[in-house]
């Protein structure tokens, strides 16, 4: 059926399949959403931080 250089390719692309796949559910379930997350509130500081320079400045 295969013979062993043939297995060891195979192998070796389940690996890198099995790999990109945990890593690529591993990005979209934590990394994007903590890096989105992390932006929005910095954004909102900054908003909140004008509002209060524009409130003190008046």
């Amino acid at each position: 059926m295969f013979e062993f250089d043939q297995y060891l390719g195979f192998l070796a692309f389940l690996t890198i399949l099995t790999i990109g796949f945990w890593l690529l559910t591993f990005l979209l379930t934590f990394v994007v959403p903590y890096w989105i997350g992390g932006a929005l509130l910095e954004r909102f500081k900054e908003i909140k931080e004008e509002k209060k320079a524009q409130r003190e400045a008046l």
